[in-house]
């Protein structure tokens, strides 16, 4: 049995999906990442004092910025206009955690806008550190969770 892609008309052509029909529903998504860095660096970014400034805070910015941005990065999303992108940081043995999570109201759901604030986020510690540790690795960029939609609540965890 063979599914239908979405994105793909009846001769194969990349299209925009049509939501027009589709109920607005509250809907959420969570995605993480992590940098994995030097005990130099790590320590510098939970001091406050990276070369840059506030590692951090300049990371939450870019994170919420890009999610804002994610139809225009990401051919076949829809721009989406989001209720609340948060972004939340945790210090691990050997790096930062990053979480973010984006809501709304809406015809179509948040993994990308999520995934792409998380990412974002992720990138902006590593160049606001990178004097630092140029050896820096992102990775494990996923989705958690998502709630909403036709397919309901589902969870990585």
């Amino acid at each position: 049995m063979s599914k239908r892609l979405t994105h793909l008309d009846e001769s194969g052509n990349a299209r925009m999906v049509d939501v027009g029909a589709k109920p607005a529903t509250e809907r959420m998504a969570r995605a993480g990442g992590v940098i994995r860095m030097s005990a130099r660096a790590l320590a510098a970014i939970k001091a406050g004092d990276a070369p840059k400034g506030d590692v951090l805070g300049t990371a939450r910015i870019a994170g919420i910025m890009a999610a804002k941005r994610t139809g225009e990065l990401i051919p076949m999303c829809h721009p989406l206009s989001l209720d609340a992108v948060n972004i939340d940081f945790a210090f691990e043995d050997d790096g930062v955690q990053v979480t973010a999570v984006a809501n709304l109201t809406g015809k179509t759901g948040v993994e990308m806008e999520a995934m792409v604030a998380a990412s974002t986020a992720l990138l902006t510690i590593y160049d606001m550190a990178k004097a630092l540790d140029k050896g820096m690795v992102i990775g494990e960029v996923r989705l958690l969770e998502k709630r909403g939609g036709k397919s309901g609540h589902w969870t990585a965890d």
